[in-house]
């Protein structure tokens, strides 16, 4: 009989429901591995399926892929794997991983017509893959100094590590590739640096390696990129740069997920260094900023969509080259769109299906020229209900913005380039402002909570709190707090 296949092309976001055959016609050539589906798991599948690699087995022969056919197209259906989640209707991105629905059908047919292996001398050569580094010999290697063991069961771990890097002059950042020692352990780093010894005294003073909050301010001023699983070093675009200060340390910010026994991490980095400075600076965007800090992220217990949205019109022409997102585990959606001067919408970045595992750094194939007067519109979405799989909370409880896993952050971040790089300082200090205009709304809306606790009198205040107070944590949050202010307001 036919199967029912639900596939999710290009890693969940184009969905589409299909009954999917393998022919029945005698005259129909069988569907084989050899000839028909090894070059599609090749290209799509063995860069990580493979020894040494992020994903847990090989598919690198008829044997790997027959007795896994089942759970390939399990989370092929999912949208779970490939694993890519950026999308755009208007532009397209560099090293997009996905597969057509033309390959999906014949992995089906291939199932369903009994996995038959075919003749092995059409099976095509295994694809050739980089070892060891994959963007050549790096000018700098860094490794932590001490391993840092997971316990084998409990949370997700989130967990900073400052490396010394004893630079005595400033270098031009054209890449960093991030080798886990353990894969099986590490599911995403972000890079910062930083010049004020804070990270390397906390790490060198906490007895287990590492420290467990960033407190320093650093993920605002230096960042220097990230990985993630599956994820591929990438370059600059040509005469592009960060700048690295002399007398950096490295802090590589790191989510663990403990694999059923205990391991032992040595993350090791590369640098890859410009030989000369670049020609053009650039910079980005976080909307909202500061990863959410400044929205006052308060999320209910059990609301599906909670939302954050924050705008920003670019005051130049811009060209932009990267974009990437960032929430943890309730993250459910984020979208950023640009309204051209002449009301054209463009779709930046869509991500339907947040997963806190698969968080890439993503560069458009070519740069996508915004002209001044463009408008940024960002929208995250977060899921705190007892639908979200990936909800740390059983019941969910309420969640706050925090550094933490278990806390929630949400932004996305466009990396762009002045078209004129005369006018980079006017695009970088409207950013700037963006930002501080975003730091006096949050401080004006605790200090209208302090009047709220401060003004009234305590038998009012209880009344207010005991009617307003709907998740019954014994304090108002935003959302509670504006209804009190206007029922205050109307008396």
């Amino acid at each position: 009989m036919p199967r029912t296949f639900k596939y999710i092309v290009a890693a969940t976001t184009l969905v589409a429901s299909h009954f999917l055959h393998a022919s029945n016609s005698p005259a129909a050539a069988p569907i084989t591995f050899t000839e028909h589906v090894a070059p599609i798991v090749f290209e799509n599948c063995a860069s990580c399926h493979r020894p040494d690699e992020a994903a847990p087995f090989p598919l690198l022969s008829y044997r790997d892929v027959q007795k896994r056919a089942e759970l390939i197209l399990t989370v092929i259906d999912d949208g779970y794997m490939p694993p890519w989640h950026a999308q755009s209707k208007d532009f397209e991105f560099h090293g997009r991983r996905g597969l057509d629905p033309e390959e999906i059908e014949t992995l089906v047919a291939w199932v369903d017509g009994g996995r038959l292996e075919g003749d092995p001398a059409k099976l095509p050569d295994l694809p050739q893959f980089t070892s060891g580094w994959q963007l050549g010999e790096p000018d700098l290697v860094v490794s932590m100094s001490d391993g840092y063991t997971l316990y084998a069961e409990g949370p997700d771990i989130y967990r900073n590590f400052a490396i010394p890097l004893n630079l005595d002059e400033d270098k031009w950042i054209q890449a960093i590739e991030f080798r886990p020692g353990n894969r099986a352990i590490v599911h995403h780093s972000l890079f910062y640096y930083d010049t004020t010894g804070e990270a390397l005294a906390k790490d060198r003073s906490d007895p287990i390696p590492g420290y467990k909050t960033m407190g320093n301010g650093v993920e605002r001023g230096g960042a220097i990129g990230g990985w993630a699983v599956g994820g591929i070093a990438k370059k600059l675009p040509e005469g592009l740069a960060y700048r690295l200060p002399k007398g950096s340390d490295l802090i590589l910010s790191t989510h663990f997920h403990p694999s059923g026994k205990e391991e032992t991490e040595v993350s090791t980095v590369g640098f890859y260094f410009s030989e000369k400075p670049p020609t053009q600076r650039f910079t980005a965007v976080q909307l909202p900023p500061a990863f959410g800090a400044l929205a006052r992220v308060n999320i209910p217990a059990g609301d599906p969509n909670y939302t954050k949205t924050d705008s920003f019109v670019l005051p130049v022409d811009v060209k932009a080259f990267g974009i990437s997102s960032h929430a943890h585990y309730l993250g459910k959606r984020m979208n950023l769109s640009a309204t051209l001067p002449d009301g054209t919408a463009k779709e930046l970045l869509t991500i339907d299906d947040w997963d806190f595992s698969w968080q890439e750094q993503y560069q458009y194939k070519d740069y996508v020229a915004l002209p001044a007067g463009t408008r940024l519109d960002a929208e995250v979405v977060w899921d705190n209900s007892v639908n979200n799989p990936n909800n740390p909370n059983d019941p969910p409880q309420r969640v706050r913005w925090g550094r933490e896993s278990g806390d929630e952050m949400g932004s996305i971040t466009l990396q762009m380039v002045a078209a004129d790089p005369a006018e980079f300082g006017t695009l970088a200090q409207s950013i700037r402002s963006h930002v501080s205009e975003a730091r006096k709304n949050a401080r004006n809306a605790r200090g209208r909570q302090n009047r709220l606790s401060n003004t009234i009198a305590p038998r009012i205040r209880e009344q207010l709190i005991t009617r307003f107070d709907t998740d019954k944590d014994g304090k108002l949050s935003a959302e509670e707090r504006e209804a009190a202010q206007n029922a205050l307001r109307r008396r």
